[in-house]
């Protein structure tokens, strides 16, 4: 979920995938929308039974696991931004001017429901047939007990655009949006509170796969992640820095982001390892898994991606970019320490150096042979000393044989 205004596409040299399967080899394929609408979200209930939503009241359904998509009637012209179903038939949808709308019958009949906002309405999610949450743009979160009969707005404590939200449990809940925000509940959405989230880029979309472990995307090919509920996110390599705005898990292992430039990562280490995954160069918007290897991926100008897996052959995967590349580091500005990602093309002599704003070398975080492939370091705002540093502009300098890049970052305390 991004808003029109936040949007731009992040243009990144292509990384060559060398793919020797380990468990199994995702496989992507292309279904037929009907539409050059863009679809910006998909909601699955289980292999079969689908619905896809976007660009001025699209709303598409799928009861064949999408080897046909048929356009349903919303009664709108806005854009729908999110779609969330808790069985084959009921589901709500949510978007632009404060939509909402519901259906009981697999979208047969589209229902308009009364939000009490006009602001874009970015999230929805339900934790049974009656009991949902909404998030959207100037801190907007609405709760409904009754269907959506009744929308309550929430105190969010923010006026910050809220985009993703996620519930553990009809009490536990998670929204996460713009400059970093995290927002936590363990009432229902009575009480919201903050959560340290170590970044000011916006978040996208986040998914839990258990009461503990979950997952934040966003900006910057930014990916978070935590196990402790929340209390602490710690950041994960995606090796890209294209935008991240979906993210989904559907047990502690296998997962999938997807956004801009046809971005489309896969883990199955839990995020330890993300491996890039060919299958569009449109800009991905949403992403719907039913299990490990069944998910349905929408995006721009229409388009569905279906993945399956085969299985039964050996894999190993091996990641290698095609050029050298220095990322922005995160968080920036930052406080105590931010983390520096890199990528490697070939084996080479590396050396990775912070200056401050007058030029001298103040620490010097690589300085050996490096393997090809994506590495990252965090620096801890220390010089070579273990002396701590002021606030101010810092600058850390890539070099290899080849390859020469500056990039600035910001120290606040």
């Amino acid at each position: 979920m991004i808003h029109n205004k936040l949007f731009f596409t992040i243009l990144l040299g292509c990384f060559l995938s060398i793919v020797m399967l380990t468990e199994s080899k995702a496989q992507w394929s292309s279904q037929t929308s009907g539409t050059t609408n863009d679809l910006r979200a998909v909601s699955f209930t289980d292999a079969n039974n689908g619905t896809a939503v976007g660009q001025s009241g699209t709303i598409l359904r799928t009861t064949d696991g999408g080897t046909n998509w048929t356009p349903q009637t919303s009664g709108t012209t806005d854009d729908i931004r999110e779609a969330f179903f808790t069985d084959a038939n009921t589901g709500t949808v949510v978007g632009q001017n404060g939509t909402i709308l519901r259906t009981t019958d697999g979208g047969t009949n589209w229902v308009p429901q009364t939000s009490g906002s006009t602001d874009w309405l970015q999230g929805v999610f339900f934790t049974d047939a009656n009991t949902g949450t909404v998030s959207g743009n100037a801190g907007t979160i609405l709760r409904t007990t009754d269907g959506g009969t009744a929308w309550a707005p929430q105190t969010s404590g923010t006026s910050d655009n809220l985009e993703g939200v996620f519930f553990t449990d009809a009490n536990t809940g998670f929204i996460v949006g713009q400059s970093g925000t995290i927002l936590k509940t363990t009432d229902g959405g009575t009480n919201w509170a903050p959560q340290t989230s170590g970044i000011t880029s916006t978040l996208f979309s986040v998914s839990f796969a258990d009461a503990n472990t979950g997952w934040a995307v966003g900006q910057d090919g930014i990916i978070l992640k935590t196990i402790d509920g929340g209390t602490a996110w710690g950041p994960q390599t995606s090796g890209t820095p294209q935008w991240l705005l979906c993210v989904s898990f559907t047990d502690t292992n296998y997962g999938e982001a997807v956004g801009t430039g046809g971005a489309n990562f896969r883990t199955t280490d839990g995020g330890t390892s993300w491996v890039s995954q060919t299958s569009s160069t449109e800009v991905l918007y949403g992403a719907s898994f039913t299990d490990a290897n069944t998910g349905t991926v929408v995006g721009e100008n229409g388009t569905i991606l279906r993945m399956s897996s085969a299985t039964g052959i050996e894999d190993n995967t091996i990641n290698i970019p095609a050029n050298f590349v220095l990322m922005q580091n995160y968080p920036n500005p930052f406080n105590p320490s931010t983390t520096i990602q890199y990528a490697i093309s070939s084996e080479q002599f590396v050396t990775l150096k912070i200056f401050n704003s007058i030029g001298q070398l103040i620490k010097t975080l690589v300085d050996e042979n490096m393997n090809e492939g994506y590495h990252q370091v965090t620096w801890d705002a220390t010089d070579n000393s273990g002396n701590k540093l002021s606030s101010g502009v810092y600058f850390y300098r890539l070099t290899t044989g080849t390859f020469n890049r500056v990039n600035k970052m910001l120290l606040i305390k």
